[in-house]
């Protein structure tokens, strides 16, 4: 997994807002540092069971900000799903976990379609198909496991709701989906997701585990909490938050302000990608959706978590978390140092 610098949580002062708004303006600014505590004793949560792993707690917390879907792709065993179980049950929502296998079928996921006879005048009969809806359709937070193994009428279908939250014509309570993956390689006995379908989770990250990332203090840190208590795998996190905090934090988002200086780093840095690396349909997902609009949703989600109303340039620091399958593997290993010589130069 890329190591991802995050930017201190002290920044400069924010924007002065006009005289007339300036109540407004700090009641707004103590809510965002609100905010911010109540994301980091969700954080709390997940160090109380996982060591380690920070770039996806942290990437987890961003995208259940910025409501933004969720990939996280490693081996077995590296606190995948464990870590989406964790958020799930601390954020008190109303989830759903699925664990995907190759003959998923579309009402696993959605809930069970059922037939009903009505009579139709004197003689006939009217047939009517509905969906007891159930799964996807009813959670505020969905984790789905395995989701490489997916079939591909049930996947596409999944995803084009994740991606509306919108089950025909009703709108589902969906906020966030975390889904989870094992390394698409023949060891695994999955398929990669298509790229058009993988850019739908804005939120990408890439999990490892602690030996071989050669993190031998962390290492030691898991040996003497398991070997200091009675073991077991049970999972009871506390419930923390509850969806008045998401709603509150997402209307909040919202009125971050994106300064010039940040909007002429994002299209430094961009321009970068296309003409220093070439980077392009053919050997990456450069989309609009995701560096444009997705990007700034999730910049302004960092700057809410350091409890600040102002996106700073190194809020930028967030690109390595939309980077990890969107753009060569040895350009996302860089991309701290890329964000870094970016905020340096349109600083000066």
């Amino acid at each position: 997994m890329a190591r991802v610098s995050l930017p201190p949580s002290g920044a400069p002062r924010p924007i002065d807002p006009p005289h007339d708004q300036e109540v407004s303006f700090l009641d707004t600014q103590t809510n965002a540092q609100t905010i911010a505590r109540q994301f980091a004793d969700l954080q709390g949560e997940m160090n109380r069971y996982v060591v380690g792993h920070e770039v996806v707690k942290r990437g987890l917390i961003l995208g259940l900000v910025a409501r933004e879907h969720i990939y996280i792709e490693g081996p077995p065993g590296m606190a995948k799903t464990m870590l989406a179980e964790i958020v799930s049950t601390a954020a008190n929502l109303n989830f759903y976990l699925y664990q995907f296998h190759r003959d998923t079928r579309l009402a696993e996921l959605v809930g069970d379609i059922v037939i009903e006879r009505q009579p139709e005048g004197e003689s006939g009969e009217l047939i009517i198909q509905s969906i007891r809806k159930g799964g996807v359709l009813t959670a505020e937070l969905c984790v789905l496991d395995d989701i490489s193994r997916s079939p591909g009428e049930a996947l596409n279908v999944l995803l084009r709701i994740l991606n509306e939250r919108q089950f025909q014509t009703e709108k589902i309570p969906l906020l966030t989906a975390i889904a989870t993956s094992n390394p698409t390689v023949d060891d695994y006995y999955n398929e990669p997701l298509d790229p058009a379908n993988l850019d739908r989770f804005t939120i990408q990250l890439r999990s490892s585990g602690l030996i071989q990332e050669n993190k031998w203090s962390d290492v030691q840190k898991v040996i003497d909490l398991y070997s200091s208590q009675t073991f077991s795998e049970e999972i009871t996190p506390e419930p923390i938050l509850n969806r008045a905090v998401f709603d509150n934090a997402y209307e909040v988002l919202h009125k971050v302000v994106v300064p010039d200086i940040v909007k002429r780093a994002l299209v430094d840095l961009l321009t970068r990608f296309v003409n220093q690396f070439k980077l392009d349909s053919t050997n990456s997902l450069i989309t609009d959706r995701s560096f444009l609009v997705k990007t700034i949703k999730v910049l302004k989600a960092h700057a809410l978590l350091e409890g600040r109303m102002q996106v700073m340039p190194q809020d930028l620091h967030a690109l390595t978390f939309l980077t990890a399958f969107r753009v060569p593997e040895e350009i996302d290993r860089n991309m701290p140092n890329l964000i870094a010589e970016t905020i340096q130069r349109v600083g000066e």
